[in-house]
């Protein structure tokens, strides 16, 4: 089986590279130009190779703060959001600086998660990341942590790099941080913990025993890199998980060699639309519906008809995203709903027959046709 993955390894071509804050930084806290350095001398290495890379990279609060000498991080809001303006462009003159060497071109890109919850936007994201492919100039991403607000409390830049990976359709996901890899017990509390080189499938057991507590630099934690190896997955894309202080981690791994952690992807993998429902897409409301109509989405894979909705909450219009809830709360699907949340107040519980009666009309006997819904769960 590892003969099987490592092959994937060397001829994966497309690969989404995450670096994290604290790798970026030395034991004073201050911004670690050698890391900037090792950093462009792999990627250029890999763009030798004939693989694209695109560069997901936290570090403007981080770099604020060693600007301004400040090392708390008691910060408010306001303050994560103006120092992470003022680290920004430090950040990225440190890669211009790094990658120059090799006569590599890079641009900055600042995504937020309506940039991959409102559709439009997302597709646009999309084409402007593979034209820079195509441009052969290396996307920098950070998340735009001068406006975000939810995005700096939690996650660091672990979704957004695995959002990204889904979006361009990456062969691979590789995640740096000042971790080993994912370690078979919590290394903060065991010794001999060791480090698990492949896992073949997340279960609740290694979210469990995942380090938990989050980075004096970052704002995510090993339980935010499993849950992006999660989403990855997936989608059929491949995580590894390493230490970006250890510049073999990454140069050894497309040879075969794991020093860190491989998460293999998932068999069946969620295509295209669906993915982005499950994972990226915010719902603007809320569908109730009754136990029958829970039968027909999740046991017999059909579509959702007017008769088997209860309630409506929110307001949203048709093609917009909406969750489905059972009777009970719980939630069931995420699909694209073809009536707006008004008409299907109107037309809620009715057989599909009595919809023309109602609105006068009838374009769609689905409130959500089955190839527009992902069940999300089972």
């Amino acid at each position: 089986m590892m003969d099987k993955y490592r092959s994937r390894l060397r001829q994966a071509r497309r690969i989404v590279l995450k670096v994290g804050s604290q790798v970026l930084l030395d034991e004073s806290g201050g911004i670690d130009a050698r890391i900037f350095s090792q950093l462009a001398s792999a990627v250029a290495r890999m763009l030798n190779q004939g693989r694209e890379v695109i560069l997901v990279s936290s570090g403007a609060i981080a770099s604020g703060k060693a600007l301004l000498g400040r090392k708390s991080n008691a910060l408010t809001l306001p303050e994560k959001q103006a120092i992470a303006s003022l680290g920004q462009p430090l950040l990225m003159e440190n890669y211009r600086e790094a990658f120059s060497a090799y006569d590599i071109l890079i641009g900055q890109v600042l995504l937020t998660h309506e940039d991959f919850s409102l559709r439009t936007r997302y597709l646009h994201s999309r084409n402007t990341l593979e034209q820079m492919l195509r441009m052969k100039i290396l996307p920098v991403i950070n998340e735009n942590d001068a406006v975000a607000v939810e995005e700096i409390k939690f996650g660091d830049n672990d979704l957004l790099a695995a959002l990204v990976a889904v979006m361009l359709k990456a062969d691979l996901l590789v995640i740096l941080s000042i971790a080993p890899g994912l370690c078979d017990t919590d290394p903060l509390k065991d010794p001999k913990a060791k480090v698990i080189p492949v896992v073949e499938g997340l279960d609740k057991k290694l979210f469990e025993c995942a380090i938990s507590g989050k980075s004096e630099a970052g704002s995510g934690g090993m339980k935010s890199k499993l849950r992006a190896a999660e989403i990855v997955g997936a989608a059929g894309i491949m995580t590894f998980i390493g230490s970006g202080k250890n510049p073999e981690a990454l140069e050894k791994l497309f040879e075969g060699k794991i020093l860190g952690t491989l998460i293999l992807a998932e068999k069946q993998r969620l295509k295209g639309l669906k993915h982005w429902l499950l994972f990226a897409g915010k719902p603007k409301g809320e569908i109730k519906i009754d136990a029958g109509a829970v039968k027909a989405l999740v046991e017999r894979k059909k579509s959702l008809l007017p008769s088997g909705v209860v309630e409506v909450r929110g307001k949203f219009l048709a093609g917009e995203m909406v969750k489905v809830i059972d009777e009970q709360g719980k939630e069931i699907a995420r699909g694209l709903v073809n009536f707006g949340a008004a008409d299907l107040r109107r037309i809620k519980g009715l057989h599909t027959e009595k919809i023309p009666e109602v609105l006068g009309s009838k374009d769609y006997d689905e409130v959500i046709h089955r190839d527009n819904l992902v069940v999300s769960s089972k």
